[in-house]
């Protein structure tokens, strides 16, 4: 048993934009309860590198180089995974993009470029693993964010894509649920130490003023996060369906303070 206090051993997990941040920090949590672990993403050095950190837990590691945005290649990448390790117990759903800018300022180019990613890439994920999901039994945990209930300056973009990542959610839920394939999201807060954080918050005072924004007074860690996506795709969670449920220590319960401001806008 892992320090998780979950078991996965025997199950295949698919982290798709799982080389970096948050997603790389649920893949370690779902290897170190003994799963077999695929992950993908872009860039192929991210990929190489988080193969080599994950093989370190001793299970089998697979690795893919795919943009959520072309269709095809997430395609190949479900079916690779799926002749290496075979159907997918669990998938986890995180490739995001995001930069502060307001709406002004935001490029036709730019605002559809975070679409194509959060939005439409989501729904590439969905689509192409289906067929290759355990029946019945799967999970699929989205990993959303705070934009998609909480309207925020700077964020059109990303408020806009990932309110559709929570509809997907609960539309598949619905849909898939009649197959045995369980479909949550999950919304993580301000997690210390990731890509988006040193954006949206960039200096140790923005730092500090988020951690305070906080009712826990912390920000949060991968660990965190990983140790909800496992109890969200694990036995232990056989009947929750269809949920969006915040890891943010509080941060959400009296409305997210806005991030722009602590970024220095």
């Amino acid at each position: 048993m892992s320090t998780y206090s979950f078991d996965f051993t025997g199950r295949n997990v698919f982290v798709m934009g799982g080389t970096s941040g948050i997603n790389l920090g649920i893949a370690h949590g779902f290897a170190a309860a003994g799963a077999q672990v695929a992950v993908a993403s872009r860039k192929p050095e991210k990929v190489q590198a988080a193969v080599a950190d994950l093989a370190a837990h001793g299970n089998a590691v697979e690795g893919y180089v795919c943009d959520v945005r072309d269709v095809a290649a997430v395609r190949a990448a479900f079916e690779g995974a799926a002749r290496a390790l075979g159907p997918i117990d669990v998938l986890i759903s995180g490739a995001a993009g995001n930069f502060p800018a307001p709406a002004h300022g935001i490029s036709p180019n730019g605002f559809k470029s975070v679409i194509d990613i959060d939005l439409i890439g989501t729904f590439h994920v969905m689509r192409e693993a289906h067929p290759h999901l355990r029946k019945p039994g799967a999970a699929i945990v989205n990993i959303s964010a705070p934009q998609a209930a909480q309207a925020m300056e700077w964020q059109v973009h990303v408020c806009a894509a990932k309110a559709g990542v929570d509809m997907i959610t609960r539309v598949l839920a619905m849909e898939w649920g009649p197959e045995g394939i369980r479909v949550n999201s999950l919304v993580p807060g301000p997690i210390e130490g990731t890509e988006g954080m040193a954006r949206l918050a960039p200096t140790p005072e923005a730092n500090a003023a988020v951690a305070g924004s906080v009712p826990l007074r912390r920000q949060g860690t991968t660990a965190d996060v990983a140790r909800v996506a496992m109890f969200l795709a694990s036995d232990a969670a056989a009947y929750v369906s269809g949920v969006v449920l915040p890891v943010d220590g509080g941060w959400s319960a009296g409305g997210v303070p806005p991030l722009t401001m602590a970024a220095g806008r």
